[in-house]
């Protein structure tokens, strides 16, 4: 095994045009492989992009650029001249009316991948209009899927539309271009929509759908609470756990653990059942504290797993034998993932404030000290001291 020590993405450079959510999501993924992610701030920085983007702003450069003023583009398309890929989050049309569209940037560099991150993507009847991650979930039939049985849908915080449709997606469309790039087939523009990404999500169930297994009735299937053994259950200390025994050796050693009539070991497949067995197993969960069930279930070869809050989450064993979690600029935030030869691929640095890399940067492009003082004594750029 070759375990090397550098990052799988480093030599990579993308711009990143700051936004909200999705984007600087992918760009964090973008980040924690080893890739050079210059982020384009407007000076002063985002209002929006304060309070929960901090982490997601981790690992980068920063410039700021006022992209409605005369020279802003041109600063934006000097930057894409030398790197692999840049990201947006405007609604469609917005980048290039700014002088920043995939056209312009493509001149630029005909091997650019232009990444665009939206919710309704570039085309369609919907493209222009807002939205949100819960709008997003809810046109592609996860959000109906997700909830009990006779009760409304419950939206999952915003890791289906925002994270796993939309940024992780994007992600995994700037490497497939850049691949394509260095392959030797030119640039290329990503249309990266949650819609989109969210819908490749629920392939699985459209799957069950078409064979005739999945209801689209919220708490009727496998994999939605419909199951009993699928499901979370109230420990005597009012706290929760997850069970999730689907196949039959993890049953019978549930069975075995929790001491379950003989009569449930053989036919908890059978959905007839389901509420019948699920009012034992409430009942039996309930009779231990959830640390008592943690010693119980300890080694046991069944699909057992406490419901931790996320600062329960940080100090568990398991996570710190693995460093799931990292202190950067004493602020608790998820490692980069995944991982390559059993370590994170990088050791990320907390976020900069915007146009704290202006000069640096630009120096790099090529700019001059004279160009640069311009730049700045007009407004286009800003750096922060």
């Amino acid at each position: 095994m070759n375990a090397s020590s550098t990052p799988p993405l480093a030599g990579t450079r993308i711009i990143e045009l700051a936004g909200i959510g999705p984007g600087p999501f992918a760009a964090m993924m973008l980040a924690d492989m080893g890739a050079e992610v210059i982020t384009v701030d407007r000076p002063g920085g985002n209002p929006w992009a304060v309070g929960g983007h901090g982490i997601l702003f981790r690992s980068r450069r920063h410039v700021a650029v006022d992209l409605k003023s005369d020279g802003g583009a041109d600063v934006v398309r000097r930057l894409c001249a030398d790197a692999d890929g840049i990201i947006e989050t405007f609604r469609p049309g917005v980048a290039e009316r700014l002088g920043v569209g995939p056209e312009d940037c493509l001149e630029r560099n005909p091997d650019l991948v232009y990444g665009r991150m939206t919710g309704w993507g570039q085309t369609g009847p919907m493209a222009q209009l807002p939205g949100h991650d819960i709008n997003y979930i809810a046109l592609t039939g996860a959000l109906h899927q997700i909830g009990r049985k006779n009760e409304k849908p419950v939206p999952p915080l915003n890791l289906i539309g925002d994270f796993g449709g939309g940024g992780t997606f994007l992600a995994f469309g700037m490497l497939a271009g850049i691949l394509s790039a260095r392959a030797g087939h030119g640039g290329r523009v990503v249309d990266a929509a949650m819609i989109d990404g969210a819908s490749a999500l629920m392939a699985m169930f459209h799957s069950y759908r078409a064979e005739g297994d999945f209801i689209e009735e919220r708490g009727a299937n496998l994999l939605d609470t419909g199951a009993f053994f699928y499901d979370v259950y109230e420990t005597r200390d009012g706290k929760w756990v997850s069970i999730g025994a689907i196949e039959n050796q993890f049953w019978a050693e549930l069975c075995d653990v929790l001491n379950l009539p003989d009569a449930m070991r053989h036919d908890h497949l059978d959905s007839k059942r389901w509420n019948e067995y699920r009012v034992i197993l409430e009942k039996r969960v309930a009779e231990y504290d959830r640390a008592e069930l943690n010693a119980l279930f300890e080694g046991r070869n069944t699909c057992y797993a406490t419901v931790l809050t996320m600062s329960e989450a940080v100090e568990h064993p398991h996570n710190r034998a693995r460093d799931t979690f990292v202190t950067i600029g004493d602020v608790v935030q998820p490692a980069p993932a995944p991982r390559f030869d059993g370590h994170p691929p990088t050791s990320p640095r907390p976020r900069r404030a915007p146009g704290a890399d202006t000069t640096a940067v630009l120096g790099e492009a090529g700019y001059s000290s004279a160009e640069i003082e311009s730049l700045l004594a007009d407004g286009v750029v800003d750096s922060t001291p």
